[in-house]
């Protein structure tokens, strides 16, 4: 883990157009959702996320749409997690918890979006602190470190996406982070919008 305190941010990351409302969210995920059963799912999650009807569609080549997300977040309890950790959060955000308070199955190596509810300082949470520990323990791994107390954790698995509001675009969007503590060097995405839509575009790529 040493010497990893330089970010990537490939080309392909600066995805154009930020989804912002919860009417866009909606869209968006619900393909999200479709390309997942399709491209994605093993034989156990399609078991346990479609019916009989449903899993015949999709073995005859159907659309199956499928919502994998959860109710919306109301406005109070948006504006309650703000005020609990003291921010704003980024429109894209935002409008994701309006049109979904949380997420699962994605194609990325986490469990799955928090709830608006769940969203910590990745220095608060378990994981979040353990990690930021070990890397503060290991000389050269200082912007890393700064990175990790700063920054908002949005999602936790295997990796985190962060959220830093201390890197705001001029459309207000904050730099969002992949981070996969086996490797290192965290992937900043120019947003949130950004960050959860690389991987719709890699399973387009793949349904090709």
């Amino acid at each position: 883990m040493s010497g990893m305190s330089e970010t990537t941010a490939p080309e392909e990351n600066e995805v154009a157009g930020v989804l912002a409302t919860p009417e866009e969210w909606r869209v968006f995920l619900k393909r999200y959702g479709e390309l997942y059963v399709k491209v994605r799912a093993d034989d156990d999650e399609l078991v346990d996320l479609l019916d009989d009807d449903q899993l015949e569609a999709l073995d005859q080549g159907e659309r199956v749409e499928l919502w994998l997300g959860e109710a919306p977040a109301r406005e109070e309890a948006l504006v309650a997690s703000e005020e609990r950790l003291g921010v704003r959060f980024p429109p894209s955000l935002r409008g994701f918890f309006l049109a979904s308070d949380g997420w699962t199955h994605l194609d990325a190596w986490v469990d799955g979006v928090h709830s608006c509810g769940s969203v910590v300082w990745m220095r608060d949470s378990e994981a979040g602190g353990r990690v930021t520990d070990t890397y503060d323990s290991i000389t050269g791994n200082e912007d890393d470190v700064q990175l990790f107390r700063r920054s908002i954790e949005i999602a936790r698995g295997e990796d985190f996406w962060l959220l830093d509001p201390t890197d705001v675009g001029p459309d207000g969007e904050w730099a969002a982070y992949e981070f996969a503590p086996k490797y290192g060097n965290p992937t900043r995405y120019p947003s949130f919008s950004a960050l959860i839509r690389s991987g719709y575009e890699s399973m387009e790529e793949d349904e090709d």
